[in-house]
C-alpha cells in the first residue's frame, strides 16, 4: 500500500478510505415526528388570532396540550413550521427618532402601580369610539374601563378609578394602601377635581414628563395590543356594534392573551398562578370592608354613555 501510494503521489489514508466498501448515509438520532397535527393545529389558532406571532401561538398550543393532557411542543419546532409554510407575521420595527428612557414602568407587586391611558377605534361608517383604561403594572390585567361615543373628560377618567379601586378592594371608601396612578398629561388626567377625587380613594397621581411615551410604555404597548389583536381584525361597522364588543374583547384579553412579561400566561392565569404559590397580594374582590361598604350597583355597558357611571363628585362607596 505504501508503495502503491506513493506512485500515485497520493496520501495512503485517501487510498484506505476509497479501498472500504460503500456505506448508506443514515440519519442521526430520532426520526421527525409528524407535522400534520401540529401545523393542523397552528392553523386553527392563526385562523381565529391572524395577529399572534409564532411564540403566543406556541403558548396557545402548549396550554391545549397541558389541559388535555398531551405531551408539550417545542417552541422551535412551532417556529420551524411557521416559516416553512409562510405563516410567520412580518418584522416591524417602527419608523421615527427613539427617545431615551432609562426608567422601568413594571413592579414586582400586584396592586403597587397602575398606568392609564386613552385611545380611539374608528369604526367602517366614520364614527369613532373612545376608550380610557386602567392596567396593572405587574400582572398587566384591565381591571376596568370606560367608553364613550364622545371625548374622554375628567369625569369618564374619575369613574375609571372608582371601578378599578372596585373592581380589585370591593366597595370600599378609600384603598387600605396607596397606590400610584401613572398617566400622561392630558386634561382629563391633570384636571384638579381628577387629581383631588384620586387622592381622597387613596390614589397618587404620577404624570409622565413631557413628550415622553416611552414613561408610560406598559400603556402604550396594550394600546398597540388592542388595535391589532382584537380592533384590527374583527368587523366595525358603526359604534354601537363595537361598544357591544368590547366588553368580550377586554374578557379575552384578561383570559387568554399570553403575554411575554408573564411567561406566555395572560394575565389572570398569572394571578391565579401566583396566588397559588402563597405569593404576598393584597386581598381583592371583596364587597365590604371594615372602613365602610358602599351600595352602588355596577353599572352595564351602554352605546351613547360611558360603559361605566359613578357620580364623580362622592368618593368611591358612598
Amino acid at each position: 500500500m505504501k508503495r502503491v501510494a506513493e506512485v500515485l503521489e497520493v496520501a495512503r489514508s485517501n487510498l484506505a478510505i476509497q479501498a472500504r466498501p460503500a456505506r448508506e448515509d443514515r440519519r442521526r438520532g430520532r426520526p421527525p415526528l409528524p407535522e400534520d397535527d401540529l401545523l393542523a393545529e397552528i392553523e386553527t389558532v392563526i385562523a381565529g388570532l391572524p395577529t399572534y406571532g409564532y411564540r403566543r401561538v406556541h403558548a396557545v398550543i402548549r396550554r391545549r396540550h397541558e389541559t388535555d393532557g398531551r405531551p408539550p411542543v417545542n417552541v422551535k419546532r412551532v417556529w420551524r413550521l411557521m416559516k416553512a409554510h409562510g405563516l410567520l407575521l412580518q418584522r416591524h420595527t417602527g419608523a421615527g427618532e427613539e427617545r431615551r428612557h432609562d426608567g422601568r414602568v413594571a413592579v414586582a407587586t400586584a396592586d403597587t402601580r397602575w398606568c392609564s391611558d386613552g385611545f380611539e377605534i374608528g369604526c367602517e361608517n366614520g364614527e369613532r369610539v373612545r376608550i380610557a383604561f386602567t392596567l396593572d403594572c405587574c400582572d398587566r390585567e384591565v381591571p376596568a374601563w370606560v367608553a364613550t361615543t364622545g371625548g374622554i373628560a375628567g369625569s369618564d377618567i374619575r369613574d375609571l378609578m372608582a371601578l378599578s379601586v372596585e373592581a380589585r378592594f370591593g366597595l370600599v371608601n378609600r384603598l387600605p394602601a396607596e397606590i400610584e396612578w401613572l398617566s400622561d398629561n392630558g386634561s382629563p388626567y391633570t384636571a384638579d377635581d381628577t387629581r383631588r377625587f384620586a387622592c381622597e380613594i387613596g390614589l397618587v397621581p404620577r404624570t409622565t414628563p413631557i413628550e415622553s411615551p416611552q414613561s408610560n410604555g406598559m400603556a402604550e404597548a396594550f394600546v398597540k395590543t388592542f388595535k391589532r389583536d382584537y380592533a384590527a381584525v374583527n368587523p366595525k361597522p358603526d359604534a354601537l356594534s363595537v361598544l357591544r364588543r368590547l366588553d368580550e374583547w377586554f374578557t379575552h384579553y384578561n383570559e387568554f392573551h399570553p403575554h411575554k412579561a408573564l411567561g406566555y400566561r395572560s394575565p389572570r392565569e398569572f394571578r391565579r398562578a401566583t396566588d397559588a404559590v402563597g405569593a404576598r397580594r393584597r386581598p381583592h374582590g371583596n364587597n365590604q370592608t371594615d372602613d365602610g361598604a358602599g351600595s352602588r350597583p355596577k353599572a352595564a355597558p351602554c352605546a351613547e354613555a360611558r360603559s361605566a357611571c359613578l357620580d364623580a363628585d362622592t368618593p368611591s362607596g358612598q
